[in-house]
């Protein structure tokens, strides 16, 4: 166990220090090539333009630290790579701003497809393989848009990530699922390389190159980790330790919904911008979102542990107080 722990770690170190290293140079090579993100004065208020490609830094950190530490011989971690670089294809061409949600929806259902088919989908022995293979590509279509949604703030979708990674991690190493955990490792790792550069000023974003990966892999990681060894309630905990994007995505849902918006189209309704509406300063959400993502993995973590009363009760104790901030937030107003 201590050997498998100690690639982990070099995982992470090898990740970090990469992505510390190449996340500078994507910026560089950004902003020659004009991949910038620009303000428009309505969604998008930087001061001036920030680059992207911050996504690509993440992802080369995350494959060459793989590449130092780990064997390729798993049908699911080549899957993991493969509709990895198809997002990430897709989303770089996304930044350009050459495709269309249509597009980018088709895209993202064959990278699912692709994870499905190397047979990264739900393993629960209560569920019939059709749903459990239903449930996954929704899920995995979910979360790839969850965090693509959530990357409005600067270090808000990266810092949530990171945190979520780590609690994921030390599921799998307490579960003894080495593979994921030195996935989750390295994909920690090169998140936090990129995060003091994405931090309030942000000098770099991800874009939806890294947005769309990020997801992806959280998704795939997050589905098989083995919560349900003391009650089947627990088989929600990915649920739960996503929490916070999911809330974003569902609340941005509703609220565009009720205005009869496209879901597709941009507009200021996430919970991060009602919340620095409100009285929060950029970093202050920011952190309290990292916070929040840190105390859903922990109530996950106790669900885990707990009886099935006990799980089911702090379940319904998220939904009723995720609905609570629901209509909290809904009461603020923002301007289209």
């Amino acid at each position: 166990m201590i050997g498998w722990l100690l690639t982990c770690g070099l995982a992470f170190a090898l990740a970090l220090v990469i992505s510390l290293y190449t996340t500078p140079l994507m910026r560089t090579a950004a902003l020659r090539f004009g991949i910038v993100d620009r303000p428009d004065g309505r969604l998008k208020k930087q001061a001036q333009p920030v680059p992207y490609l911050g996504g690509l830094a993440i992802y080369l950190s995350f494959l060459l630290a793989l590449t130092a530490t780990r064997r390729f011989d798993s049908t699911e971690v080549l899957g993991m790579l493969l509709a990895g670089a198809i997002v990430l294809i897709l989303g770089l061409i996304d930044d350009l701003g050459v495709l269309t949600p249509g597009i980018k929806l088709a895209g993202q259902v064959v990278a699912v497809l692709t994870l499905i088919n190397a047979s990264v989908y739900i393993k629960l022995g209560f569920l019939p393989p059709w749903l459990a293979i239903g449930l996954s590509f929704l899920w995995l279509l979910g979360i790839i848009n969850a965090f693509n949604l959530i990357d409005v703030m600067d270090g808000l979708a990266a810092g949530v990530a990171a945190t979520a990674c780590f609690i994921l991690f030390l599921i799998a190493a307490v579960n003894g699922r080495q593979t994921y955990a030195v996935l989750l490792a390295a994909l920690c790792g090169a998140l936090c390389g990129f995060l003091p550069y994405n931090i309030e000023p942000a000098r770099i974003y991800m874009g939806d190159t890294g947005s769309m990966f990020v997801g992806l892999m959280l998704g795939a990681l997050s589905m098989n980790n083995s919560y349900t060894r003391h009650n089947l309630v627990a088989s929600i905990a990915p649920v739960v330790i996503l929490g916070v994007p999911i809330f974003d995505m569902l609340f941005v849902m509703y609220v565009r919904f009720r205005r009869g918006l496209p879901v597709f189209l941009g507009s200021p309704d996430h919970f991060a911008l009602r919340l620095r509406k409100w009285r929060l300063t950029t970093r202050q959400t920011v952190l309290c979102s990292w916070a929040a993502t840190a105390f859903l993995g922990g109530l996950a973590i106790v669900m885990m542990l707990s009886t099935a009363p006990v799980a089911s009760a702090l379940l319904a104790g998220i939904g009723l107080s995720s609905l609570l901030v629901a209509l909290f937030l809904r009461r603020i107003e923002m301007s289209l």
